[in-house]
């Protein structure tokens, strides 16, 4: 329990259905620098669970959240690279060191405010049930792009209370179990850590300094703070000069940097829309399967960016395995223009199976 209205409204479906709930509030590391909000999070998450009457449990998990997210974001920026906090907190904190606590109290299950669905499938020709990812109901909250490190394993004791309600419907509930923070405003930002730009946190861990911009004719048209904390697709963290301004106006992309020469290359998107960047293959590192893993060949869906619309694509090869890793190659249909090295791309089905999460990667 965060102190916010979904895992809040969670809690209480749950005690509705008569489940024995137990709130938790995991306590994660944050920097001296940043003015500390998790004892005001906690509060509201203690006056819901009273609400409520169950049991509240303060878990610290400052450890593993520095290690399992921040040091593996700073790590990968430092490289270049741009990945999901976000993705590495669900993995490593909320369904990993959260479940390890959880199951040696007895819990049977751990459940969260995600928006996202389970989904239990009987094969006919299996003993074994298989269990599905499926996105939330409300496809503009749908929150399984951050969720395609889970496996069989963890969907068995997971629950999403809230995948099958609207955004809307969620806010109806919590004024009608009338809790406490039945109004409170989505938190945004950096998971757990809240209202902070991820650059502003990271400037204090990675030293950056200015480079130049070029456009594709590799001329300088502008300067940027640094290359390292620059994403491609971004159309922020740069500067271009007036000389170089178009009678219009136009924006600029990132389509390519150099971190070795610190340098980033920018166009503008053409009469259709596209980047001149964009590509069509794309490899994939460390990809787990949720489920049902497709065939060489088939046709899938995947999207790069979170509530980014999904771009039919074809599984081009399938290698390797659990222990050495899975790598994946997809040929996209369209060309894609938001490809970045470190980020997630994560796969759907397709058709009437578009609702399946099957997995995801690491853009390599």
């Amino acid at each position: 329990m965060s102190g916010g209205v979904d895992s809040s409204v969670s809690a209480a479906l749950l005690v509705k259905a008569g489940y024995d709930v137990t709130g938790v509030f995991i306590k994660v590391w944050q920097p001296d620098w940043i003015e500390c909000t998790w004892r005001d999070e906690r509060r509201e998450a203690m006056r819901v669970a009273a609400h409520l009457g169950i049991p509240f449990v303060t878990l610290d998990l400052e450890k593993e959240y520095k290690e399992g997210v921040i040091d593996y974001m700073i790590a990968e920026y430092s490289a270049g690279r741009t990945p999901n906090p976000d993705v590495m907190c669900n993995r490593e904190v909320k369904f990993g060191a959260f479940w390890r606590w959880a199951s040696k109290q007895g819990a049977d299950y751990v459940a969260t405010g995600h928006y996202s669905r389970v989904s239990i499938f009987n094969d006919q020709f299996s003993v074994k049930s298989q269990y599905k990812l499926l996105v939330g109901v409300d496809k503009n909250k749908d929150q399984s792009y951050f969720l395609w490190t889970l496996n069989q394993g963890d969907l068995k004791h997971v629950m999403f209370p809230v995948g099958h309600l609207e955004k809307s419907e969620v806010r109806k509930l919590a004024k009608k179990f009338k809790l406490p923070n039945a109004d409170k405003k989505d938190s945004q930002g950096l998971c757990f850590i809240g209202k902070i730009d991820v650059k502003d946190f990271l400037a204090h861990y990675i030293e950056t300094k200015p480079g130049k911009v070029l456009n594709e004719k590799g001329e300088v048209i502008g300067n940027h703070e640094g290359a390292l904390l620059i994403t491609i697709g971004e159309r922020r963290g740069f500067r271009i000069d007036s000389a170089h301004k178009t009678p219009n106006d136009d924006r600029y992309y990132v389509v390519s940097k150099n971190v070795n020469g610190n340098t980033i290359t920018v166009t503008n998107k053409d009469d259709h829309g596209d980047l001149s960047g964009a590509v069509r293959n794309v490899s994939l590192d460390r990809v787990n399967w949720v489920s049902r893993i497709p065939s060489v060949g088939e046709m899938i869906q995947a999207r790069s960016r979170y509530r980014q619309t999904l771009y039919s694509t074809k599984v081009v090869k399938i290698e390797g395995d659990k222990t050495a890793g899975i790598k994946v190659q997809l040929e996209f249909i369209e060309p894609q223009s938001t490809i970045t090295p470190g980020q997630s791309l994560v796969m759907y089905g397709i058709g009437k199976n578009s609702d399946e999460c099957l997995g995801g990667g690491i853009i390599e």
